[in-house]
Protein backbone atom coordinates (compact mmCIF):
# COMPACT_ATOMS: atom_id res chain seq x y z
CA UNK A 1 0.00 0.00 0.00
CA UNK A 2 1.74 3.57 -0.66
CA UNK A 3 2.03 6.29 1.22
CA UNK A 4 -0.94 8.35 -0.34
CA UNK A 5 -3.50 5.60 0.53
CA UNK A 6 -2.54 4.71 3.94
CA UNK A 7 -5.39 5.41 6.73
CA UNK A 8 -4.50 6.96 10.03
CA UNK A 9 -5.94 7.29 13.39
CA UNK A 10 -5.15 9.64 15.51
CA UNK A 11 -5.77 13.07 14.51
CA UNK A 12 -8.67 15.48 15.05
CA UNK A 13 -11.19 14.31 12.44
CA UNK A 14 -14.57 15.44 11.13
CA UNK A 15 -17.05 13.53 12.78
CA UNK A 16 -17.42 15.89 15.67
CA UNK A 17 -18.63 18.94 13.94
CA UNK A 18 -17.19 22.48 14.93
CA UNK A 19 -20.81 23.18 16.09
CA UNK A 20 -20.87 20.44 18.78
CA UNK A 21 -16.95 20.89 19.99
CA UNK A 22 -18.02 24.43 21.14
CA UNK A 23 -21.58 23.12 22.61
CA UNK A 24 -19.40 20.47 24.60
CA UNK A 25 -16.48 23.12 25.92
CA UNK A 26 -19.42 25.27 26.67
CA UNK A 27 -21.55 22.97 28.63
CA UNK A 28 -18.54 21.45 30.26
CA UNK A 29 -16.09 24.68 30.86
CA UNK A 30 -18.26 26.65 31.85
CA UNK A 31 -17.60 26.26 35.61
CA UNK A 32 -13.86 26.91 34.52
CA UNK A 33 -13.81 30.07 32.21
CA UNK A 34 -16.34 32.37 33.24
CA UNK A 35 -17.37 35.28 31.36
CA UNK A 36 -15.33 37.36 29.13
CA UNK A 37 -12.62 34.13 30.02
CA UNK A 38 -15.36 31.44 28.28
CA UNK A 39 -15.65 33.41 25.22
CA UNK A 40 -12.07 34.34 24.80
CA UNK A 41 -11.41 30.28 24.73
CA UNK A 42 -14.40 29.21 22.91
CA UNK A 43 -13.89 32.26 19.97
CA UNK A 44 -9.93 31.67 20.11
CA UNK A 45 -9.15 29.22 17.21
CA UNK A 46 -12.19 26.86 18.59
CA UNK A 47 -12.66 24.07 16.20
CA UNK A 48 -9.69 24.35 14.12
CA UNK A 49 -7.52 20.83 14.39
CA UNK A 50 -4.48 20.71 13.30
CA UNK A 51 -3.16 17.33 10.56
CA UNK A 52 -7.04 15.90 10.08
CA UNK A 53 -7.12 12.06 9.80
CA UNK A 54 -7.57 10.36 6.74
CA UNK A 55 -10.82 9.43 6.09
CA UNK A 56 -12.60 6.31 4.55
CA UNK A 57 -13.32 5.91 1.40
CA UNK A 58 -16.72 6.66 0.34
CA UNK A 59 -17.61 2.89 -0.12
CA UNK A 60 -16.85 1.84 3.22
CA UNK A 61 -19.30 1.89 6.35
CA UNK A 62 -19.12 4.27 8.70
CA UNK A 63 -19.58 3.06 12.62
CA UNK A 64 -22.27 5.93 14.10
CA UNK A 65 -19.73 7.82 16.88
CA UNK A 66 -21.27 7.54 20.47
CA UNK A 67 -23.22 4.25 19.87
CA UNK A 68 -20.43 1.95 20.72
CA UNK A 69 -19.23 1.60 24.63
CA UNK A 70 -17.12 -1.18 25.33
CA UNK A 71 -17.81 -3.49 27.83
CA UNK A 72 -15.91 -3.96 31.09
CA UNK A 73 -13.27 -6.20 31.35
CA UNK A 74 -12.81 -6.56 27.50
CA UNK A 75 -9.20 -7.23 26.39
CA UNK A 76 -7.46 -4.35 25.24
CA UNK A 77 -4.83 -5.41 23.20
CA UNK A 78 -1.53 -3.33 22.93
CA UNK A 79 -3.46 -0.55 24.39
CA UNK A 80 -1.55 0.94 27.11
CA UNK A 81 -3.64 1.19 30.25
CA UNK A 82 -4.21 5.24 31.75
CA UNK A 83 -1.26 5.81 33.98
CA UNK A 84 -1.86 6.94 37.61
CA UNK A 85 -0.67 11.13 37.85
CA UNK A 86 -2.15 13.75 39.40
CA UNK A 87 -0.29 16.26 36.99
CA UNK A 88 -2.54 17.27 33.74
CA UNK A 89 0.16 18.06 31.88
CA UNK A 90 1.87 14.32 32.04
CA UNK A 91 -1.28 13.04 31.75
CA UNK A 92 -2.17 14.52 28.26
CA UNK A 93 1.35 13.89 27.29
CA UNK A 94 0.26 10.28 27.94
CA UNK A 95 -3.70 10.61 26.52
CA UNK A 96 -1.70 12.07 23.36
CA UNK A 97 0.55 8.77 22.71
CA UNK A 98 -2.22 6.54 23.28
CA UNK A 99 -4.44 7.95 20.76
CA UNK A 100 -1.63 8.30 18.62
CA UNK A 101 -0.37 4.91 18.99
CA UNK A 102 -2.00 1.78 17.68
CA UNK A 103 -1.43 -1.87 16.42
CA UNK A 104 -4.06 -3.32 13.83
CA UNK A 105 -1.25 -6.90 13.75
CA UNK A 106 -2.51 -7.64 17.60
CA UNK A 107 -5.12 -5.24 18.27
CA UNK A 108 -9.11 -5.92 17.18
CA UNK A 109 -11.16 -2.67 16.51
CA UNK A 110 -12.96 -3.66 19.53
CA UNK A 111 -9.70 -4.17 21.92
CA UNK A 112 -8.76 -0.66 20.52
CA UNK A 113 -12.17 0.98 21.90
CA UNK A 114 -11.92 -1.05 24.88
CA UNK A 115 -8.46 0.10 25.90
CA UNK A 116 -9.07 4.35 24.57
CA UNK A 117 -12.32 3.85 26.98
CA UNK A 118 -10.50 2.93 30.30
CA UNK A 119 -8.67 6.32 29.86
CA UNK A 120 -12.03 8.08 30.11
CA UNK A 121 -13.46 9.93 33.46
CA UNK A 122 -16.38 8.14 35.18
CA UNK A 123 -18.28 11.55 35.66
CA UNK A 124 -20.67 11.12 32.62
CA UNK A 125 -21.89 14.48 33.19
CA UNK A 126 -18.61 15.85 31.56
CA UNK A 127 -17.30 12.90 29.39
CA UNK A 128 -17.67 12.87 26.04
CA UNK A 129 -16.54 9.75 24.77
CA UNK A 130 -17.92 10.28 21.04
CA UNK A 131 -14.69 12.59 20.57
CA UNK A 132 -12.63 9.86 21.32
CA UNK A 133 -14.11 7.12 19.25
CA UNK A 134 -14.15 9.16 16.29
CA UNK A 135 -10.10 8.78 16.35
CA UNK A 136 -11.06 5.00 15.46
CA UNK A 137 -11.75 4.09 11.99
CA UNK A 138 -14.72 1.83 11.30
CA UNK A 139 -14.66 -1.69 10.65
CA UNK A 140 -13.78 -2.39 7.78
CA UNK A 141 -11.26 -0.02 7.09
CA UNK A 142 -9.57 -1.15 10.20
CA UNK A 143 -9.63 -5.06 8.45
CA UNK A 144 -8.00 -3.13 5.47
CA UNK A 145 -5.53 -1.46 7.99
CA UNK A 146 -4.46 -5.04 9.19
CA UNK A 147 -4.61 -6.74 6.20
CA UNK A 148 -1.35 -4.07 5.41
CA UNK A 149 -0.13 -5.19 9.36
CA UNK A 150 -0.29 -1.30 10.02
CA UNK A 151 0.68 0.44 13.13
CA UNK A 152 1.90 3.59 14.55
CA UNK A 153 3.93 4.67 17.28
CA UNK A 154 4.02 8.21 19.38
CA UNK A 155 6.44 10.56 20.81
CA UNK A 156 5.59 13.78 22.49
CA UNK A 157 7.65 16.56 22.50
CA UNK A 158 5.94 19.19 24.74
CA UNK A 159 2.41 19.52 26.87
CA UNK A 160 0.99 22.80 28.22
CA UNK A 161 -1.89 25.06 29.06
CA UNK A 162 -3.11 27.25 26.29
CA UNK A 163 -3.10 30.41 26.95
CA UNK A 164 -6.93 31.57 26.91
CA UNK A 165 -7.11 29.04 29.26
CA UNK A 166 -4.45 30.51 31.57
CA UNK A 167 -5.73 33.42 31.56
CA UNK A 168 -9.51 32.74 31.90
CA UNK A 169 -7.72 31.27 35.28
CA UNK A 170 -6.11 34.16 35.83
CA UNK A 171 -9.38 35.98 35.90
CA UNK A 172 -11.52 33.40 38.13
CA UNK A 173 -9.25 30.97 39.58
CA UNK A 174 -11.90 29.53 41.96
CA UNK A 175 -13.83 28.49 38.12
CA UNK A 176 -11.75 25.28 38.34
CA UNK A 177 -12.37 24.08 41.68
CA UNK A 178 -16.32 22.41 40.29
CA UNK A 179 -15.08 20.28 37.72
CA UNK A 180 -11.23 20.13 37.38
CA UNK A 181 -11.10 19.82 34.41
CA UNK A 182 -7.85 20.89 32.51
CA UNK A 183 -7.32 22.26 28.80
CA UNK A 184 -3.76 20.88 27.86
CA UNK A 185 -2.27 21.13 24.14
CA UNK A 186 -0.08 18.26 23.23
CA UNK A 187 2.28 18.55 20.05
CA UNK A 188 4.52 15.16 19.28
CA UNK A 189 5.16 12.92 16.28
CA UNK A 190 3.60 9.91 15.21
CA UNK A 191 5.31 7.73 13.02
CA UNK A 192 3.29 5.18 11.12
CA UNK A 193 4.39 1.80 9.31
CA UNK A 194 3.06 -0.97 7.64
CA UNK A 195 4.20 -4.05 5.74
CA UNK A 196 7.30 -4.22 2.94
CA UNK A 197 9.24 -1.59 5.39
CA UNK A 198 6.87 1.16 4.10
CA UNK A 199 5.88 3.68 6.56
CA UNK A 200 6.62 7.95 7.32
CA UNK A 201 6.36 10.03 10.34
CA UNK A 202 3.88 13.11 10.78
CA UNK A 203 4.06 16.21 13.23
CA UNK A 204 0.89 16.15 15.44
CA UNK A 205 -1.41 18.49 18.34
CA UNK A 206 -4.22 17.70 19.89
CA UNK A 207 -5.62 20.00 22.84
CA UNK A 208 -7.37 17.69 25.51
CA UNK A 209 -9.77 17.81 28.15
CA UNK A 210 -8.28 16.24 31.29
CA UNK A 211 -10.04 15.95 34.90
CA UNK A 212 -7.85 15.86 37.76
CA UNK A 213 -9.50 16.18 40.77
CA UNK A 214 -7.19 16.52 43.84
CA UNK A 215 -6.36 12.94 45.48
CA UNK A 216 -7.80 11.42 42.55
CA UNK A 217 -5.89 10.31 39.50
CA UNK A 218 -6.31 12.04 36.51
CA UNK A 219 -8.99 11.01 33.39
CA UNK A 220 -9.79 12.10 29.85
CA UNK A 221 -12.47 13.91 29.14
CA UNK A 222 -12.78 14.85 25.80
CA UNK A 223 -10.49 15.84 22.54
CA UNK A 224 -10.90 19.87 23.06
CA UNK A 225 -10.87 22.75 20.36
CA UNK A 226 -7.91 23.85 19.87
CA UNK A 227 -6.97 27.41 21.11
CA UNK A 228 -4.22 30.27 20.86
CA UNK A 229 -1.02 29.68 21.44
Amino acid sequence: MGKRSRPRIGGLTSHWSTGRRIAFLAAVLTVLLAGAGLAAYLTTGGGRGSAPAAKPSASAPTASPGTTTPASGTATGTVSPPPRLSDPLAYGRAAAVMLWSYDTRATTRDQQLAGMHAWMTTETKYTDWTSIQSQVPDPLLWSRMRDQAQYATATVSQSRFPSAFKQALAEDPAALTEAYIYAVTVTGKQTIAWKDAKGGAENRSVTLAVQCRPSADCALVAIAPNTAP
